[in-house]
């Protein structure tokens, strides 16, 4: 098979395992659900800074719970087996392509059920999904490359912090900008450099994944 088709091979395989077991997904929303509701109970009302800010917190630690597990899951046999049949470039982009659908499930989840628990009014709708999709492929993007190098080095949880928080942290400010730039229904001109800058990311961050993990699949 070609790399494309390997690629649609393997994410075929993680949706169809993950459907078959469901725990890993369920669990995951329910911690959404139940994150939003602790806040509503906290705060009951918000002003639209502090709900951007939760809103973002909430999905962070769910593409955490989602994600870092990546590749520990996997067991070593069946590992093996992919070595010998599978290009490690059409393996870690079909990690990258199931997380992101993944991520994209939850964010649309923790969206609505957000929206709707403390009602807050969104300028621009389109603009705050727009960042939503695109903070969900750069969550999805990061967290896989450093969950491979992570599952590489003993599943040291420390390294997957310290790899992770250099490019979380700028991440997580241009998300927070563009969509409070969509909060407040600023003219979409203003958030390009924003939206720009999260592709860049994007594309940056599979680049060093396709070339640095076929040296650490060798491994």
């Amino acid at each position: 098979m070609n790399l494309l088709q390997q690629v649609k091979t393997l994410v075929y395989k993680d949706i169809v395992l993950e459907w078959r077991s469901k725990y890993a997904i369920n669990g995951i929303l329910l911690y959404v659900v139940s994150t939003v509701f602790v806040c509503y109970q906290a705060f009951k009302s918000v002003d639209t800074l502090v709900w951007n800010a939760l809103f973002w917190i909430i999905l962070l630690f769910a593409s955490i719970n989602a994600i870092s597990r990546s590749f520990v899951q996997e067991s070593p046999y069946r590992q093996l087996y992919y070595y010998t049949i599978a290009n490690p470039k059409a393996v870690i982009l079909a990690k990258i392509i199931y997380n992101t659908l993944v991520m994209i499930l939850l964010s649309i989840i923790a969206f609505t059920s957000y929206s709707i628990t403390f009602n807050t009014p969104i300028g621009d709708p389109t603009l705050y999904l727009v960042a939503v999709l695109l903070g969900s492929m750069s969550f999805a993007s990061v967290f896989t490359m450093v969950s491979g190098i992570s599952a590489k080095t003993g599943n040291n949880s420390t390294i997957m912090a310290v790899l992770s928080f250099p490019v979380i942290i700028p991440l997580l400010i241009v998300l927070i900008k563009l969509s409070q730039n969509a909060m407040n229904g600023l003219d979409r001109a203003i958030s390009t450099g924003e939206i720009l800058v999260l592709l860049a990311i994007n594309v940056i961050t599979i680049a060093i994944s396709l070339l640095l993990f076929p040296y650490l699949w060798r491994d």
